[in-house]
């Protein structure tokens, strides 16, 4: 035969499945952050020396960038995005860096910059030879341009 559960049991059960809804819905509601990309650390580039070093040796120290001066091969980019998801929003751009590597015509480094985002304006965060501008500076400006602009589905594939 048949036995109802009692009362008690009945009210753990239901207590039970809300405390999980409850975790569920909650544990969704929470951020998740995700970086594409890379940009050499500080420890990294101190191991390059402005004069002295040359593109091979800058590639053995921190590795080649993924983007690389457009019409000339004089500058070397390293882009680093950091994207937060908050539950079923679209990813969102939080945070760009660029370090820019600048070489003279003979290929050895003359420049090294870091730069970043405040207030949605570009900004060298730091600079081991100071100059009145990077050569590639357009480039720079145009990879903080997209911010916020880039297709989340294109960045999934």
């Amino acid at each position: 035969m048949y036995k109802r559960p009692d009362h008690n049991s009945m009210t753990r059960m239901i207590r039970a499945c809300v405390a999980i809804a409850a975790i569920a819905v909650l544990s969704a509601c929470v951020a998740q952050t995700r970086n594409h990309g890379y940009v050499p650390s500080e420890a990294e580039l101190s191991q390059i020396t402005v004069g002295q070093d040359t593109m091979q040796t800058v590639g053995e120290a921190v590795g080649r960038p993924s983007a690389e001066g457009l019409l000339d091969a004089t500058g070397w980019y390293y882009v680093r995005s950091q994207f937060k998801t908050l539950g079923a929003f679209a990813p969102k751009e939080v945070d760009r860096q660029v370090v820019a590597i600048s070489f003279d015509d003979k290929g050895v480094v003359s420049n090294i910059e870091r730069f970043g985002l405040e207030g949605g304006r570009v900004v060298a965060l730091s600079r081991r030879v100071t100059t009145s501008n990077t050569r590639g500076v357009t480039f720079l400006q145009q990879l903080f341009g997209n911010l916020g602009r880039i297709d989340t589905g294109t960045l999934i594939q």
